[in-house]
């Protein structure tokens, strides 16, 4: 059985184009819009790794990535920006985020970040 990731994006033409890169490498993707509804998800299912943008409406990633941590201290969390690490970077994302990509990434980062993390 594949594993299954879930992909937190208030753009819905991002988090298909990412649900498809990850079914290319045999992972199922279930999509939250927003880290509300991510929590809900994460609680539902058995979710291997989350991967969430930054920059969203209601909860923003840095506050998804807490609220995960808190919760499941284990669960591998991506963070995805079009803004560079050095831009973004803050102790939370450097000592809790397991995993950061920069828009636009390929194929090759999605790769890396696989068998790293899983």
């Amino acid at each position: 059985m594949a594993k299954t990731i879930l992909i937190v994006d208030d753009n819905p033409n991002m988090s298909s184009l990412l649900a498809e890169m990850l079914e290319v490498f045999h992972y199922d993707a279930i999509r939250a819009n927003d880290g509300h509804d991510a929590l809900e998800k994460i609680n539902k299912n058995d979710i291997a790794m989350v991967i969430t943008d930054m920059r969203m409406p209601r909860m923003s990633g840095l506050e998804l990535l807490q609220n995960i941590k808190e919760r499941k201290p284990k669960l591998p969390v991506v963070l995805i920006s079009g803004y560079s690490v050095d831009e973004v970077g803050s102790d939370i994302v450097k000592n809790k985020a397991d995993g950061f990509l920069n828009k636009p990434f390929m194929m090759a980062d999605i790769e890396r970040l696989l068998s790293e993390l899983l």
